[in-house]
C-alpha cells in the first residue's frame, strides 16, 4: 500500500487497524472462556477480550463515521465555494447596476435552486 494514501487516509486505516484487533481480541477471549472450566477463570478472559475487543471495535467504528464526516464537510465546502462565488458575482454586479435583477450568463441557477434561495431567504427572515 502506498504511504500517501495511507498518510491521507489514517483515520480510516486506524479504523481497520482497530476493528481488526477486535475482533482477535473477541476470538482470543473466546477461545480463552471455551477452554478454561471454571468460572474464576473465564473472568479474566471476558475482561480482557471481550471487553477489551468491544471497546476496540467502537474506536475503529468511530474513526470510520468521523472519516465519513470529514469527506461530507469537504464536500459540501466545495459546493459552498461554487455557489458563494456564483451568488456574490451576481449580487456584486447587481449592486452596481450592472445588472438589474437579473443574474449574469457566467451563472446557471436552476429555477429549482432560485425556488430552494427564496424559500430560504424568506424563511431567514422571518
Amino acid at each position: 500500500m502506498d504511504v500517501k494514501v495511507l498518510r491521507s487516509q489514517w483515520d480510516r486505516s486506524a479504523a481497520i487497524v482497530c476493528t481488526l484487533a477486535g475482533a482477535i481480541c473477541l476470538l482470543a477471549g473466546y477461545a480463552g472462556v471455551a477452554d478454561s472450566q471454571y468460572l474464576a477463570e473465564q473472568t479474566r478472559y471476558i475482561v480482557s477480550g471481550g471487553i477489551g475487543g468491544i471497546f476496540l471495535l467502537g474506536v475503529g467504528a468511530t474513526l470510520w463515521i468521523s472519516a465519513d464526516l470529514r469527506d461530507e464537510w469537504r464536500k459540501l465546502d466545495r459546493i459552498e465555494r461554487a455557489l458563494g462565488d456564483g451568488v456574490l458575482k451576481w449580487s456584486d454586479e447587481s449592486v452596481n447596476g450592472a445588472s438589474h435583477g437579473t443574474p449574469p450568463a457566467s451563472v446557471d441557477i436552476t429555477t429549482e435552486q432560485a425556488g430552494l434561495a427564496h424559500a430560504a431567504n424568506s424563511r431567514h427572515h422571518a
